[in-house]
């Protein structure tokens, strides 16, 4: 049951007062943190005040304002009434959803169902871009994940790809990425070949592991239920009842990237996460996820989802460093087409 809503009279006036009615008092103290800290938070990102009494939280601020802490701390309330946890994250979160929420009369309801369930725990979306992410994700036979590092690009593939093997819908998980030397040498990494390449399929058993207990990834590893390997390997297979995800696909190659999307097989999905603010082929190499979205703009049954800054669910600290660091790149991008014009 969702909270209760009661608007005063001025609710819609530039000062609001609304108040919010919970039904479930056990989870009051999950909401509003330790020391009500989470309710801290929530007034200083937003401008608003909150005060509590009993079951009902008064808020009070500009009337924007208020309606988004109002849609905030409704949407918080609905994690923890399906059992999901709150941290400071979770909060961060529900304020990049809370414009959403209220431009649009049903977004709680739509919003709030768009959740991933794996075997240990239920993912729902950080944030707009990764609602229309995960939507794409059910949708679509292949789906393109484009943005910077931390917007959950992988990691809402991956809970995909395992919600759907649990369902039985497919019937494994093809996880790969493109061993490219970033800056280092494989050569001088010690062992065999699964032992240079592994470090750089970390992130996705990282994944996995967080989504299912981990004797069934060892179990379903070792029954090829679940395949992690290296981008090379795919060449002339076909990729049928499965799911396949392909990580850093900004370092592929046109050649690479087309040989991989023509695997796709009978009953087969495929999600493509790549940066292109991060590619390391040689200079000059044109990227195969430049090349891919190009060629396929507008084909029936392909999505493209495209991640900002704003759309970034780790540290605050890290959506700051990668605005930096655009900010950085477009200034020197505007400087060399004033140098160009100016030689013309």
């Amino acid at each position: 049951m969702n909270p209760r809503e009661v608007l005063s009279a001025h609710a819609r006036e530039a000062a609001a007062r609304l108040q919010m009615q919970f039904d479930d008092n056990s989870l009051l103290s999950q909401l509003f943190g330790e020391r009500d800290r989470n309710l801290e938070r929530i007034e200083r990102a937003l401008g608003v005040s909150l005060a509590s009494r009993g079951n009902r939280i008064a808020i009070s601020g500009p009337g924007p304002s208020a309606d988004l802490a109002r849609a905030a701390l409704a949407s918080l309330y609905a994690h923890l009434k399906r059992g999901m946890e709150i941290d400071a994250q979770a909060v961060d979160a529900a304020l990049r959803m809370a414009p959403h929420r209220v431009a649009e009369a049903n977004a709680e309801a739509s919003h709030d169902g768009e959740e991933i369930r794996t075997r240990k725990r239920r993912i729902s979306a950080r944030g707009p871009v990764q609602v229309q992410y995960i939507k794409a994700l059910r949708k679509h036979e292949l789906v393109f994940g484009i943005g910077p590092a931390g917007t959950g690009k992988t990691y809402l593939a991956v809970a995909m790809a395992v919600d759907l093997l649990m369902a039985g819908q497919v019937q494994r998980i093809v996880l790969s990425r493109p061993a490219v030397e970033a800056g280092e040498r494989l050569g001088f990494l010690p062992g065999d070949l699964k032992e240079k390449v592994d470090p750089y399929l970390r992130p996705l058993y990282d994944a996995l592991h967080d989504m299912m207990p981990g004797e069934q990834v060892m179990k379903r590893l070792a029954s090829g239920e679940i395949e992690i390997a290296p981008l090379a390997f795919m060449r002339g297979r076909t990729l049928s009842n499965a799911y396949v995800i392909l990580d850093e696909a900004q370092n592929t190659t046109p050649v690479q990237m087309k040989m991989f999307l023509t695997r796709l097989g009978e009953n087969a999905r495929m999600a493509v996460t790549g940066d292109l603010s991060q590619i390391d082929l040689p200079k000059g190499a044109r990227s195969g996820l430049t090349d891919a979205i190009e060629a396929l703009d507008g084909i029936e049954g392909v999505a493209l989802i495209r991640f900002g800054e704003a759309d970034v669910v780790r540290h605050p600290l890290v959506a700051r460093i990668v605005g930096a660091y655009e900010r950085r790149d477009k200034a020197a991008e505007s400087r060399r087409k004033k140098d160009n014009d100016g030689q013309d």
